[in-house]
């Protein structure tokens, strides 16, 4: 049977001086794993290449003194959680908080007493074994929290593609809609996210959150009749009315459900933004407000050009796809009336890039 037998706990001593570090390797070599060092290189190199658990360093070493090999190695995130102690034949105050200051962990006065050096060593070890656990500890119930968040994050995001995905099925569209206008809205919001007029709203967690929220954007439509969903040409004017109502009905649902969920409230308030308001145009001739300009959201603003170009590419029961060039060409026309202006210069900028997104989450041909 092959036996394991516990790793003794190491210690640097680092010191130019052959009799004291002998000394020193004398009394420490039954208790732990004695490296050694005599110049301020060699303490640095072994510090981060072996990473002891404790390093005794003597002030007055060559090259370096061990003051600034303590800044070095304070400095250095591979060496910063070792803890330092110094050898001196100094006892006056000024070098003592000189030493605390560079962040050395306690001193030893020279000559040593054996006992006292065994005694302050081994509660070292104890402090830094301490320490090392309690990092350990956290950066477990760090992963374990971040691995968490995926996974609730994960679990949302389907939860909502599964709702959003009903509107899909009920009202005619096609199954890729979602994808496809989530990825536009994430090319546009990355392609402005340093335009002045965008940047600060624009952070990485609220382009999470918006890119979380396009797939609800027609949630409301779910509570409209059959009939409307599933018309087969343009609108009359008594059934458009009802369709302009999805609108409010998708916020209020998102309102509803905020109220239970406090915590997420940015999550909801973005959603409600894109769900409400992505109808309006910027000549304030949209619907359901007749919001105009920057009164109208920037997430409502992003999704209203990623839908219209979606919309326009696509087939409908009463007319046919346009072709990327084309859905350009209208969208351009919009723009200042329909559209953001600066939404539309970013959206030529990123075009190409919208068609190969259009063709690699293309529909289902049956």
């Amino acid at each position: 049977m092959e036996l394991f037998l516990p790793v003794k706990p190491s210690i640097l001593i680092a010191t130019d001086a052959p009799d004291t570090l002998s000394f020193m390797a004398g009394l420490l070599l039954n208790h732990y794993a004695v490296k050694t060092a005599r110049t301020s290189a060699q303490v640095l190199k072994i510090a981060t290449t072996e990473q002891p658990d404790v390093i005794l360093l003597d002030i007055m070493t060559a090259e370096l003194d061990g003051y600034e090999v303590c800044r070095r190695l304070k400095a250095d995130s591979l060496t910063n959680q070792i803890p330092v102690i110094f050898l001196t034949n100094q006892t006056d105050p000024e070098s003592e908080q000189l030493g605390m200051k560079v962040g050395a962990a306690d001193y030893i006065t020279q000559p040593v007493t054996p006992a006292i050096l065994l005694s302050r060593v081994k509660a070292h070890f104890m402090v830094a074994a301490n320490a090392r656990t309690m990092r350990i500890n956290s950066e477990y119930l760090e992963f374990e929290a971040n691995k968490r968040a995926r996974q609730m994050a994960t679990w949302q995001n389907a939860t909502i593609l599964a709702l959003a995905s009903l509107v899909e099925t009920r009202n005619l569209e096609t199954s890729q809609h979602l994808k496809r206008t989530q990825h536009y809205v994430e090319l546009l919001c990355k392609h402005l996210r340093k335009h002045p007029g965008f940047s600060d709203f624009l952070s990485s967690g609220r382009i999470q959150l918006m890119l979380h929220s396009v797939p609800l954007h027609d949630i409301g439509k779910v509570a409209l009749a059959q009939q409307i969903l599933q018309s087969r040409g343009p609108y009359q004017a008594s059934e458009f009315e009802v369709m302009k109502t999805h609108c409010a009905l998708g916020r209020d649902t998102l309102a509803r459900a905020q109220a239970s969920a406090p915590q997420d409230s940015e999550f909801f308030e973005i959603a409600k933004q894109i769900i409400h308001s992505h109808h309006e145009k910027w000549n304030g001739s949209g619907y359901p407000q007749g919001l105009a300009g920057t009164a109208i959201p920037i997430p409502a603003r992003l999704m209203a050009l990623a839908d219209v170009y979606d919309a326009l590419i696509c087939e409908r029961a009463y007319r046919a796809a346009l072709s990327h060039e084309q859905a350009v060409q209208v969208i351009m026309e919009g723009r200042g009336q329909h559209f953001d202006p600066d939404v539309v210069d970013a959206f030529l900028t990123v075009s190409e890039e919208f068609k190969a997104l259009a063709a690699r989450f293309a529909d289902s041909v049956t």
